[in-house]
């Protein structure tokens, strides 16, 4: 079967079709219009950082990560595009970079570089595909284990930490905003039930802000002129411009064009749900009963 006659089957279910038909996925502006793929993508082409908001299990959601970044490296040209994930922390970035540059085995990546349990199937076709491209790999997030410290202790578990080991970190000392939406939201659905992992939902919140701004960080860090840094995160970190967005903003020293993605899970993909309206720039519907990877 040649790819042209596989891609017209599989139209049908990656677009808008007429009633009857059962798409895999629906895209949306913010407002709720239908929104065209490849008016997005012109759009995603100009930013400096697109933050792809993923459900982790989600198929779709990795599907199109890898069509986006296939799409961004043809339109942008060579060395013009960087992918940054939140999948892989700070100190394996020189695993990580090792394995871009083509010096480091799948097989030892693997084994060395902590990936999460669903490496293999849902992110190493797009770090493959970067690899074979010759464009640039970030993990941008906080090692674990200092979120956890902070969740336990408050960011003051950071303040006698070694420089070697604060430079896997934001700069500190670090601003958390509790006034922003998706601080709110956490302070609200953890309250003092947080408190059973050793610390309330003020060290919950601490700890989602160290993830956030050490992604923005190295986000940050990881730019040069002209191109376009892809992001892979979960969309908590970036829905209504929030988390990593917020930090970016506060961070930058010239304005940044941002643009967002959300994957978002309905019952009808006819129209956007009244309270996925205005997640990010462009929300992603997939139907709820679709498979999960995990």
């Amino acid at each position: 079967m040649t790819k042209k006659l596989l891609f017209l089957l599989l139209l049908p279910l990656l677009a808008f079709g007429p009633a009857g038909e059962r798409p895999a996925y629906r895209l949306f502006t913010a407002q709720g219009q239908p929104a065209d793929y490849d008016q997005m993508l012109t759009q995603l082409a100009q930013a400096d950082v697109v933050l792809f908001g993923e459900q982790h299990n989600d198929p779709i959601a990795h599907w199109l990560e890898l069509q986006v970044a296939k799409d961004l490296a043809r339109l942008k040209g060579p060395d013009k595009l960087v992918l940054g994930l939140e999948m892989f922390e700070r100190d394996v970035q020189p695993l990580v970079a090792s394995y871009a540059s083509g010096t480091l085995a799948d097989s030892a990546f693997e084994r060395q570089s902590r990936p999460w349990p669903n490496y293999a199937t849902d992110y190493r076709p797009l770090l493959q595909f970067a690899r074979s491209q010759h464009i640039g790999i970030i993990g941008t997030n906080v090692p674990r284990r200092y979120a956890q410290q902070v969740a336990r202790g408050s960011l003051a578990a950071l303040d006698k930490l070694p420089a070697a080991e604060k430079a896997y970190l934001a700069p500190l000392p670090l601003k958390v905003d509790y006034e922003l939406p998706g601080y709110k939201n956490m302070a609200a659905m953890f309250g003092d039930a947080s408190a059973a992992h050793g610390g309330g939902a003020r060290n919950v919140i601490q700890a989602q802000a160290l993830k956030d701004a050490t992604m923005a960080t190295y986000i940050q860090r990881s730019l040069a002129p002209g191109q376009t840094l892809l992001h892979l995160n979960g969309s908590y970190h970036s829905d209504h411009h929030d988390g990593i967005v917020a930090y970016l903003r506060a961070q930058a020293k010239a304005p940044l064009r941002v643009q967002t993605l959300s994957v978002v899970t309905q019952s009808q993909l006819q129209q956007l749900d009244k309270e996925n309206l205005a997640l990010a720039d462009y929300v992603i519907v997939v139907p709820d009963d679709m498979t999960k990877t995990y």
